[in-house]
């Protein structure tokens, strides 16, 4: 098992360690008159889980595969454990892919469909058996050697799909939407299992998703990607609490967008008026923008309450729904005096469901300092 653990001496040198174990520097990709990527740096650590999170023909998948080696980049150049990549075919950049169907072997049982990558490299056969005896051990397959992939369940075939990447004890792990096909709790219980492994393991990782919640729950950093580029890359927390621009704040979770004006400036925050309520928000995006401008404020749906509608605050509504959602309850409001769309509230418990029923006229507050604006 630590054999299984041990990763390439070549991302753990100074090279890896100052220059990132994986590195996109300047790389396009083109099909056609189509620029699939335009000009995409970044730097993934040694042992990172690095999320790469976008609508679909945002350039992430075909990120992916030029790291693995299945398209060559028309300008830049792909560095792994410091090493140039460009011109280096996929079967020597030891690196392991993990796909959207898994593609599995049906002719093979789970023990030759996990050994396949170590006996085309050469590995003796007393070294195969021991590598894939250890790696079924550390996701849960012991004994299942013998089976083929039509007698295993979505999930088991996802776990012999994991095993065959990382039974060559990979410089990198590269994963394609691995959870797409497996229903709600077996994806949630899978997610957890993946990221214990790759801790443990501590294998650098990239991971290609559109699920939201999948990236901002699995990642120690993601990449917002739109239209070939980067449009912001952080940590989990960074990306949903500080977006860089209109995209990112709407793409990443649920927000609320209110009318308001800019005020003025104090410091590192810009002042929104909503009504009669003054919010603060930092003024980077605004530091251009001339003072009593129009701007969007983005808020959270949790970081909205509702109140009576005699009671002073942002602004007022109607509400149109309540969702109950077990642990808290969505509630939608009409509100177009601030709002082009419906606001939605977030509120924990059962209150706002009995306290302020459909059709009733609310009163709406923002509650936190973690707004953003835009113009």
């Amino acid at each position: 098992m630590n054999k299984l653990a041990d990763q390439d001496a070549r991302t753990q040198g100074p090279a890896a360690d100052q220059d990132g174990a994986v590195r996109f520097n300047a790389v396009t990709k083109r099909f056609g008159e189509t620029t699939a990527l335009d000009g995409v740096s970044m730097s993934i650590r040694q042992g990172e889980f690095m999320t790469l999170l976008g609508p679909s023909g945002c350039g992430k998948t075909t990120l992916l595969n030029l790291a693995a080696g299945f398209l060559s980049p028309d300008g830049g150049e792909i560095l792994i454990g410091g090493e140039r990549m460009n011109d280096v075919p996929t079967y020597k950049r030891e690196i392991g892919m993990m796909f959207q169907n898994y593609a599995l072997f049906p002719h093979m049982n789970v023990a030759g469909n996990v050994a396949y990558g170590l006996k085309v490299r050469g590995v003796a056969k007393q070294e195969r058996d021991r590598r894939v005896e250890a790696v079924l051990g550390l996701v849960r397959l012991a004994g299942f050697e013998d089976r083929t992939p039509r007698q295993l369940s979505g999930g088991q075939q996802q776990r012999v799909a994991l095993a065959r990447a990382l039974v060559i004890n990979p410089t990198v792990l590269l994963l394609d939407e691995p959870f797409s096909a497996l229903d709600k709790n077996l994806r949630a219980s899978m997610q957890v299992e993946l990221r214990e492994i790759q801790r443990k393991l501590n294998v650098t990782t990239i991971f290609v998703t559109h699920d939201q919640s999948e990236a901002l729950s699995l990642s120690d950093r993601l990449a917002v990607m739109s239209e070939g580029r980067i449009r912001q890359l952080g940590t989990p927390q960074q990306i949903y609490r500080q977006p860089c621009d209109r995209f990112v704040a709407s793409f990443i979770g649920d927000a609320n967008v209110l009318r308001g004006r800019l005020e003025g400036v104090e410091g590192a925050s810009a002042i929104i008026a909503i009504g009669p309520v003054r919010v603060k928000v930092p003024c980077g995006p605004l530091a251009d923008v001339a003072r009593s401008a129009a701007v969007d404020l983005f808020v959270r749906p949790e970081h909205l309450a509702l109140s009576e509608a005699t009671e002073a605050c942002a602004t007022h509504g109607t509400i149109v729904a309540h969702v109950y959602q077990g642990g808290y309850v969505d509630t939608y409001i009409e509100c177009g005096e601030a709002s082009r769309d419906r606001l939605l509230v977030r509120s924990g418990g059962h209150e706002a469901m009995t306290r302020w029923p459909t059709g009733a006229r609310v009163g709406i507050s923002v509650t936190s300092g973690e707004a953003v604006a835009f113009v």
